[in-house]
């Protein structure tokens, strides 16, 4: 599994929400295949992606972004993913944890458990001593 994810900062925020390939490596790869890396750049403009309204809102920006990743929008030539629900929940974690933004951490804690944040590598330690 090849992932690239830029490092985020709240200011400048381009998210990494294209993990459809990691779906692609889970089959039987034959000679003939390529293996491609899909990217969807997030934009946080008019956020305040500090407070939990704008952490929301991206979140929603998140999903949208893994939905057109994982399904057959941008899949011109290419084989659609096995699993889609699987690979959203992918792409959206990865995404969660590269980005490293506590309020963004606790909107997807609120749809997510313990387990699938863990799962995906997103660091919930802060979440917890914080509380």
């Amino acid at each position: 599994m090849n992932i690239r994810a830029p490092v985020l900062d709240a200011k400048a925020f381009t998210c990494v929400a294209a993990l459809a390939a990691c779906v692609l490596l889970s089959g039987p790869v034959q000679a003939e295949e390529r293996i491609v890396t899909l990217k969807v750049s997030v934009n946080t403009a008019g956020l305040d992606v500090g407070q939990p309204a704008g952490a929301r809102q991206l979140y929603g920006r998140l999903q949208h972004a893994a939905n057109l990743v994982c399904g057959r929008g941008m899949r011109v030539g290419l084989q659609a993913v096995d699993d889609f629900a699987g690979c959203v929940e992918s792409a959206i974690g990865e995404a969660v944890r590269s980005a490293h933004l506590p309020q963004l951490t606790m909107a997807y804690m609120s749809t997510h458990t313990l387990q699938q944040a863990t799962a995906h590598g997103v660091d919930v330690a802060a979440l917890v001593a914080a509380k």
